[in-house]
């Protein structure tokens, strides 16, 4: 790009979770948790990312955490906008520019998304600097992500499964045929395992260690192939306040997201209702694709393809699929007519 490149262009999968920014060549500029720390009195942003995800939990009286996407959507419009520019600056931390040049960007937003939704994602977007903004679905995103040809007459099915929002959608001629998005995702699989643990071990947990708990022994089945070691939490007894050191199996774990899951096995088989017949036997054929960080838990594939009957694959990489797939698209800007301005 150089010190006189007129026009800069990133992709960006603003995520509930995670956010991460790619340019141009397809090269990940930055991939941090989408949280931000801020100044109680003055509404200044203290720390971004992983330094603000290292704070929250822990902060006092003058800072707060604000993780400002909600279930895919943005929730605090002014924590948001701080984020996203901040998030872009921090992405051309590298490059020695004496002019800001203008900004091409595309922003991935949840299918499901209303009108009210997508316009605060297209303002804070141009507030942070973006002069030339558009918008791509995350299930068109994540199927760019996997290497599937979205324009072939041919019918793909992505089931992508995010910090807030499930994603389920038939793709086919470069549009998305029927779309089912359910509000169930990593954010509650996490709230599961902390009632979980509160009502069953007496143990109080946070949002951090619950998370650390579904990454470690997070489960989807009883019974694994290669199962892991047991996860030792440590926390106050909920009566008493003193310590307690409780070991947690990925059986517990199974169990406890059971009720969460199902719902996510409803909104698959719901899909699949609406779905046309000569698309469904495209579907049969070709299996169905978990993206998301969801993609991650064990045994989901196996569990999914028992219950429904078609083989379901993980993405490679689940967790960056959509980015890798946000950047596809901002090098085929002019090809891709699915994308919104």
């Amino acid at each position: 790009m150089g010190l006189f490149s007129f026009r800069q262009e990133l992709a960006m999968d603003l995520g509930t979770a995670n956010t991460i920014i790619i340019n141009s060549a397809g090269k990940i500029l930055l991939d941090e948790p989408s949280i931000v720390a801020l100044d109680r009195k003055t509404d200044k942003m203290i720390a971004l990312g992983e330094k603000a995800r290292q704070m929250h939990g822990k902060t006092h009286d003058n800072i707060r955490t604000i993780r400002p996407l909600r279930d895919g959507v943005i929730a605090d419009f002014a924590a948001a906008e701080q984020m996203i520019r901040s998030m872009i600056k921090m992405a051309n931390k590298n490059k020695k520019q004496f002019f800001s040049p203008s900004l091409r960007i595309v922003v991935c937003i949840p299918s499901g998304s209303t009108e009210v939704e997508i316009r605060a994602v297209r303002d804070s977007a141009e507030h942070a600097g973006g002069r030339d903004v558009y918008m791509l679905f995350e299930p068109m995103a994540a199927a760019l992500g996997i290497g599937l040809d979205v324009e072939a007459p041919e019918g793909n099915m992505i089931v992508d499964i995010g910090g807030g929002t499930t994603e389920i959608a038939v793709i086919s001629l470069g549009g998305i045929v029927s779309n089912k998005s359910i509000k169930i995702a990593g954010d509650d699989l996490t709230e599961d395992i902390q009632d979980y643990m509160g009502r069953q071990h007496n143990i109080k947990v946070g949002e951090r260690t619950a998370e650390q708990i579904k990454i470690n022994v997070g489960s989807v089945l009883i019974e694994l192939d290669d199962p892991p070691e047991d996860f030792v939490v440590h926390g106050p007894n909920r009566m008493t306040s003193l310590p307690m050191d409780v070991p947690i199996s990925y059986q517990e774990i199974a169990h406890c997201l059971e009720k969460s899951i199902s719902k996510v096995d409803s909104a698959i088989l719901s899909a699949l209702e609406q779905t046309p017949p000569e698309l469904y036997a495209d579907i049969v054929r070709n299996g169905i694709y978990i993206t998301g960080g969801g993609g991650l838990l064990r045994g989901l594939a196996k569990r999914f393809t028992e219950k429904i009957g078609i083989q379901f694959h993980v993405a490679e990489d689940p967790l960056r699929v959509v980015a890798k797939g946000t950047g596809i698209a901002l090098r085929n800007i002019d090809k891709f007519n699915f994308l919104v301005r």
